[in-house]
């Protein structure tokens, strides 16, 4: 008789594990758009106000700012996170200080390290509208 209950209760057992639930388990990762090449690059007129005095051709513009002291502000945290080259640039005809995170000297390259500044930032919005500056 215990023989035939033990019996029962393996039965009971091979039940409940043969109803299995496959899940499909995906991750999402972020993405990073591509914009058109027209709103990737403008080109301005503009003058080193802070950072490096030797600004190369096509700078990769990650925030503009009315007020100086927020473009300081953010020039500060790119330096902090290892951009050595951060510049504070400023154009008279618009009013306006662009933060240039790196610049190059051929436009291939910067949008090439403009994508991957988008990619290295993905959870920080105002970094996603990166755009490429052709210093005139």
């Amino acid at each position: 008789m215990l023989i035939k209950k033990h019996t029962k209760q393996l039965k009971k057992q091979e039940v409940i594990t043969d109803n299995k639930v496959n899940v499909a388990i995906t991750e999402t990762k972020p993405s990073v758009s591509v914009p058109n090449e027209a709103s990737v690059l403008r080109k301005e007129k503009v003058t080193v106000i802070s950072g490096d005095d030797a600004l190369k051709t096509y700078g990769i513009v990650c925030g503009s700012f009315t007020l100086k002291v927020n473009a300081d502000a953010l020039k500060s945290y790119l330096l902090s996170e290892g951009y050595s080259k951060a510049t504070v640039v400023f154009n008279t005809e618009i009013v306006m200080y662009r933060v240039i995170a790196d610049s190059y000297n051929d436009k291939e390259s910067a949008v090439y390290a403009r994508n991957t500044f988008k990619t290295k930032y993905p959870y920080r919005n105002d970094f996603q509208d990166a755009w490429i500056l052709e210093k005139l």
